[in-house]
């Protein structure tokens, strides 16, 4: 009996691409086509969060190549720690269904992830739209104020879930992303989780992924999901005086939004359900954040006096 042929060394991939979707089928078969076409040698799962609109039919149809994945309900962020379980990789690039990696950044994810054994976590560089915008959060992440000597990039305490690459057995220690958050922030905890573990985060300038923002979204429920999952989250890592003031934010979004009698009991269930899981993170982290929260102040009292300054030029 012949043997079975396998892969060399040089041939094998050793980043798998996890793509989300739900209810996108055009944006996500565009994503997946610019994705097959990259030079990079990678493999290619794609996670359906049980979509409506024929997606799962559409993407087994035209990219049979391609690892397909359908989720029994719609999962949210957790979604991803489907297609993770199929990983057969060392590492693992994320994005959604309206993003899609530059050619290259994913060959030059792997090497970096290799030669820097304490980073966990890779955060690229989004380019918005037609014209290729930097993301404001990336400009900020390019800035970050924490010391970074021995590392590929700037430090970070929080990452982008559809804009990162990640080691493969770092995603799967820390649990991926939790179900009950569903998508709002939903990064914050395993940010948390993946700096107590003793791993570092970067930003990387030269990992470049395309964003043309979906206008399917819906921008206030987005504020409510995030206000609470922050709050709930605080209360299984942060203090108590964070988390109480995270609680103190979510309750004034769903008062502004007028949501407060449907908002509230399911918030204060599920800080009960976050208490039973409460580990507050070392103080390292807690420094970290710390550093990153002055940093923050500093620069929003800067431009509150520009901009005061600038309304009494003369005109």
């Amino acid at each position: 009996m012949a043997e079975p042929a396998t892969l060399s060394e040089p041939d094998r991939a050793r980043l798998t691409v996890v793509v989300l979707t739900y209810n996108r089928a055009d944006q996500v078969l565009d994503t997946l086509a610019r994705l097959a076409a990259l030079p990079d040698r990678i493999r290619i799962v794609a996670v359906d969060n049980a979509s409506t609109d024929g997606t799962a039919e559409r993407i087994a149809a035209q990219f049979p190549s391609v690892e397909l994945v359908v989720a029994p309900d719609n999962l949210g962020a957790a979604g991803r720690n489907l297609g993770v379980a199929r990983v057969a990789t060392e590492y693992v690039a994320f994005c959604d269904d309206d993003t899609w990696w530059s050619a290259g950044s994913l060959s030059r994810a792997v090497a970096i992830l290799d030669a820097a054994p304490r980073v966990a976590v890779l955060n690229a560089r989004v380019v918005v739209g037609a014209d290729g915008a930097a993301d404001e959060t990336c400009q900020r992440m390019r800035e970050s104020p924490l010391p970074h000597r021995g590392l590929p990039g700037p430090a970070l305490v929080g990452f982008m879930a559809g804009a990162c690459v990640f080691r493969t057995d770092v995603f799967r220690q820390v649990g991926g992303y939790e179900p009950r958050l569903f998508i709002g922030g939903e990064e914050t905890l395993v940010s948390l989780d993946v700096l107590s573990a003793g791993y570092e985060m970067v930003y990387m300038d030269d990992l470049v992924l395309h964003h043309h923002p979906s206008p399917l979204r819906d921008s206030a429920q987005r504020r409510r999901l995030l206000a609470r999952n922050a709050a709930w989250v605080a209360w299984m890592r942060l203090p108590f005086d964070q988390a109480l003031h995270a609680t103190g934010k979510a309750f004034l979004v769903a008062w502004r939004e007028r949501t407060l009698m449907r908002d509230l009991p399911i918030l204060a269930s599920g800080i009960a359900w976050a208490m039973t899981r409460r580990r507050v993170i070392p103080s390292r982290v807690q420094d970290m954040r710390r550093v990153v929260r002055e940093d923050d102040l500093r620069r929003a009292r800067q431009t509150k006096s520009s901009a005061s300054f600038g309304s009494t030029r003369p005109t």
